[in-house]
């Protein structure tokens, strides 16, 4: 089985398939990377895909195609994107194991490197 850099919830696949349908202009996916952002470090960052950039990291989950910017690939390994709704707010969510803290506003996160060793040790584990 091979490793995904970063998988979907059911939520979040739904979600980025009705992005991708009700798009006025032709869209096959999402890119996914980060930026330098607020007082933590970083922030996520989401962009259509209308075709695919070249050297990017790809991920196919529950039917939906995610590319990945290669500069945020070491900082997303193991990631878990979600969409969540709520009464006043909906978006996606990431719950990344690479997360080391927040700013108490919510805009941005530190993040670390994913440690390659231990998601090899894991891996044949399983």
């Amino acid at each position: 089985m091979a490793f995904k850099i970063m998988s979907l919830t059911d939520a979040a696949a739904e979600r980025i398939t009705e992005i991708i349908e009700d798009s006025d202009k032709p869209v096959i996916g999402l890119r996914v990377g980060i930026k330098n952002a607020g007082c933590a470090g970083v922030s996520y960052t989401m962009d259509y895909v209308s075709e695919a950039v070249k050297g990017d990291d790809h991920v196919t989950d529950k039917g939906v195609d995610v590319w990945i910017d290669p500069k945020a690939t070491m900082y997303l390994l193991g990631t878990v994107m979600d969409f969540e709704q709520a009464k006043m707010s909906s978006g996606f969510t990431f719950k990344n194991p690479n997360q080391t803290g927040a700013c108490g506003c919510g805009e941005s996160i530190t993040l670390k490197p994913a440690d390659l060793k231990a998601i090899a040790e894991a891996r044949a584990i399983a």
